[in-house]
């Protein structure tokens, strides 16, 4: 999962070329760990409901046991970790160029309800979306989690249709994470 986090970073640098600072950073980090996940459930045949949602867990030492990140429970993959799940407890910091890291949990839950609702192997469907939306050429450098949300939406809706179950669990996904669409 950690190789592919940072092998997505070098896609997203050429597609939506996300600036690396506050939510528009932290959107950056949440597709390398949307798609680092994705890769990690595609190798060991895992759908949904029976990955572990854990980034960097095959990597840490003792003191980050047993995750870097988990999309599953943000806040919950170590002792040290204070990533927020939604935007009530948004992390206003100067630090780690505006919390890039620690407000990537907002997006990384979205796509975890997202992928769990739709069900069956995640890279199918919602990865389907995340990675058009990715590609969407409205995207902008300084794109913040609502134009990004609204975008999986349009991406969700053109794959599958506006009134999708798959375009319902996005909107249900974002709802989740307290970010407008």
């Amino acid at each position: 999962d950690v190789i592919g986090h940072e092998l997505t970073h070098g896609v997203t640098q050429y597609t939506a070329n996300l600036s690396y600072v506050n939510q528009p950073g932290a959107l950056n980090e949440s597709l390398s760990d949307v798609f680092g996940s994705l890769v990690k459930q595609y190798a060991n045949k895992q759908d949904a409901a029976s990955a572990d949602w854990l980034i960097g867990n095959d990597v840490v030492g003792p003191a980050l046991k047993p995750a870097l990140r988990s999309l599953k429970a943000p806040g919950t993959a170590n002792p040290h970790d204070d990533q927020p799940a939604d935007m009530d407890h948004f992390a206003h910091t100067a630090e780690d160029h505006g919390g890039v890291h620690r407000n990537s949990g907002i997006p990384n839950h979205a796509f975890y309800v997202v992928a769990t609702t739709i069900g069956g192997n995640a890279w199918e469907k919602a990865g389907k979306i995340w990675y058009e939306a990715l590609n969407d050429p409205r995207l902008r450098p300084n794109t913040d989690f609502s134009g990004f949300a609204r975008t999986t939406v349009r991406q969700a809706s053109h794959l599958f249709g506006a009134t999708s179950a798959e375009c319902d669990a996005v909107k249900a996904g974002w709802g989740a994470a307290k970010v407008k669409v």
